[in-house]
């Protein structure tokens, strides 16, 4: 029996090929299963409704997903004696969509083969495909010859993260993909981390001084966006499928058995988040991955954005740290508006953490990204307080013995909270700087 997803992948193939009508899509879908399913003409007007005159700038992949978020097409597993099947596959290419006058305007780097990708690479063809981890579905056990390093970290809020760092080799030609072709991107106005000229105060500025502030979070940012949404992103960046698939491959993990089993054996680890690792994900840790992501959430930007605007109010994102700020229409419809939000992102492949919503009015602290929003940005005065008491022991006692957590240059750690402190709240920042300068540093050994 064909799975769903194989069928789905089918009809996508079909639709695709052919014109974007909806009489003309239902007679594409009968001709693969060779049957009239009663479900067949809602879903082909839902996808030319969802899709309109974009419908060809779509991949197979999404394409597939919105058939397989059907509920009639799920019923038809569910509640038929005989489930769908392929009874013909479409051979035809997919239909060639106009190319953008935006895209024109990015002036990325032509590549029309793997051939070609290799020599910009500067990678032989067979070390390229070694790199993309085109011959396995999954990394070796042996430690040796994978790509990537490993480590688990605890959450502050409990549970934990995998950073997957790549190796150099592999480190070094990301670095190329993100520079000479998604710096060239520009994410949505309303993506605040990993751009240039944009940083957490950026973020924090655009909320002061507003009646309620609402921040929600999204779940497992990185690991969450597939592959095949890599590879979609590729294909609308006008690379041809062949190469927007290494490419997507280049970006993209999957985690080995054995790094999930060393968490399973430390203290488990929910299915959903065994599954996504196993799956190919965006590895945090890699350089690509976050202008990757700012990318895969443009249209969750987009629509959140137009959704804040429907109320007066203001929507910015710092990663996966979602932020709105409103007055008085945004405060009478708060449980509303969480409620279309959270659809919003599982329309767009996301989900909320709704253990992190929190919503803070303008009689309590309102604070984003660590930074106190209230009236303008400024920093907590517990954090003021703590890093005074450090740097005052610190003259007084020596710097060894402020070092509680055993920083290998306790010095540079210092000044990098000051230089932070220097950006939210220049004056404050000033006196602890006075500080600073007074403490006695022990030489360094020659």
């Amino acid at each position: 029996m064909d799975k769903p997803e194989q069928v789905a992948l089918a009809l996508a193939d079909a639709l695709l090929a052919g014109p974007c009508d909806p009489v003309i899509m239902m007679k594409n879908m009968r001709w693969v299963m060779g049957r009239k399913w009663p479900w067949i003409p809602a879903l082909c007007k839902k996808i030319h409704r969802h899709t309109g005159d974009h419908f060809y700038h779509y991949s197979r992949h999404e394409v597939a997903d919105m058939i397989l978020a059907d509920n009639g097409f799920d019923n038809a597993w569910f509640r038929s004696e005989s489930p769908p099947v392929i009874r013909h596959y479409c051979l035809l290419p997919p239909v060639a969509p106009d190319r953008p006058v935006w895209l024109e305007m990015l002036n990325l780097p032509s590549l029309a083969n793997s051939d070609e990708l290799a020599n910009y690479l500067n990678l032989p063809h067979g070390e390229l495909a070694w790199f993309a981890d085109q011959w396995r579905d999954s990394a070796p056990e042996s430690t040796g010859l994978r790509h990537y390093r490993y480590r688990w970290l605890d959450k502050p809020t409990g549970g934990v993260r995998l950073l997957e760092m790549p190796k150099q080799r592999l480190r070094n030609i990301q670095r190329k993909i993100l520079r000479q072709i998604l710096d060239r991107v520009p994410p949505h106005a309303a993506a605040q981390a990993f751009r240039k000229r944009h940083s957490c105060l950026s973020h924090a500025s655009l909320h002061t001084g507003k009646q309620v502030v609402l921040r929600l979070d999204l779940k497992d940012f990185f690991s969450s966006i597939p592959g095949s949404r890599i590879h979609s992103l590729f294909a609308k960046l006008g690379y041809p499928q062949s190469v927007a698939a290494i490419l997507a491959r280049l970006c993209t993990h999957r985690t080995p058995n054995t790094v999930l089993d060393e968490i399973m054996a430390r203290q488990g680890a929910p299915w959903q988040v065994r599954h996504m690792l196993r799956s190919r994900h965006l590895p945090q840790g890699a350089p690509t991955s976050p202008a990757l992501a700012n990318l895969c959430a443009f249209r969750l930007d987009m629509r959140l954005h137009t959704l804040a605007a429907s109320m007066q109010a203001t929507y910015s994102r710092y990663a996966d740290d979602l932020t709105f700020s409103g007055d008085e229409e945004l405060a009478r419809a708060l449980q509303r508006f969480i409620i279309q939000a959270g659809a919003i992102a599982i329309e767009e492949g996301f989900s909320l953490n709704h253990k992190k919503t929190r919503i803070m009015r303008a009689t309590g602290r309102q604070q984003v990204t660590g930074i106190v929003i209230n009236r303008h940005c400024n920093i907590r005065r517990s954090e003021f307080d703590r890093m005074k008491a450090i740097l005052t022991n610190c003259v007084r006692n020596g710097p060894a013995t402020q070092n509680r957590d055993h920083h290998a240059d306790f010095r540079v750690h210092l000044a990098g909270k000051l230089a932070h402190l220097h950006m939210i709240n220049a004056a404050r920042a000033t006196k602890l700087q006075t500080i600073f300068e007074q403490i006695n540093w022990p030489a360094k050994p020659e």
